[in-house]
């Protein structure tokens, strides 16, 4: 691989390290979460600098059913980093605590919360479309020359099986709430172990790869289907 390919996953791998850790503040801690936060937005700059031809060409080409959907993931991605970086600094005791209160500490709970959940949701959903490429350079790296019908099948199934359980993770964890904000306070369980916890929370990343990689492969079967005169 290129030296810029190797660079862009691992940017990638980190970001969704840190993904994981900041969704487990309760395990490690105030000052913890907002260094980390910190450099979770330092890593999407990064990731965005060294994907600067999406930039360039947004407003190229023809928008079909998979670039829009793409788009719409990618903004929303975005839009809830920069919640989070807002509601971040304006909450933080430790990383930004030089810079004057600005107040509106309410305000930044709630965009916070809204920020972590669907950022969550959203980041999973977006490895979900890439999941191909991603695919295809971990078969480069252990040198799997072809693809076999079997192995595809177990990957379907065992995808199918975590997807099932990240549904379960999905309602158990309360998901629902905190994405429509029906509650301003996050429950956290201090004693739960945290290898349960990570379990959790890659079954349900898991659900969501699955329900994009798959739902992108169902996309593109139907766009391939002739109309009928």
């Amino acid at each position: 691989m290129k030296p810029k390919t190797i660079l862009k996953l691992t940017i990638d791998v980190f970001m969704t390290l840190a993904l994981l850790f900041l969704m487990g503040y309760q395990f490690w801690g105030e000052a913890a979460h907002e260094w980390i936060g910190a450099g979770m937005f330092l890593l999407f700059i990064a990731h965005h600098i060294l994907n600067g031809h999406w930039h360039k060409s947004l407003f190229k080409g023809k928008y079909n059913t998979m670039r829009i959907v793409t788009l719409c993931i990618d903004v929303l991605i975005l839009l809830a980093m920069l919640a989070q970086m807002y509601s971040g600094i304006v909450m933080s005791r430790h990383v930004f605590d030089f810079l004057p209160s600005a107040g509106g500490m309410s305000l930044a709970r709630r965009l916070h919360i809204l920020g972590a959940y669907w950022g969550y949701i959203l980041m999973s959903l977006h490895l979900g479309l890439h999941w191909n490429m991603i695919l295809g350079m971990v078969r480069k790296a252990v040198r799997l020359k072809s693809d076999s019908k079997i192995r595809r099948t177990v990957v379907f199934f065992a995808g199918l099986i975590i997807a099932g359980y990240g549904v379960w993770v999905f309602i158990d964890r309360d998901f629902p709430t905190y994405l429509f904000l029906k509650s301003e306070f996050v429950f956290l369980d201090y004693s739960e172990p945290k290898t349960l916890f990570y379990i959790d929370y890659l079954a349900l990343m898991g659900l969501c790869i699955f329900i994009a990689h798959y739902g992108t492969k169902l996309i593109r079967k139907f766009k391939k289907k002739p109309e009928v005169q």
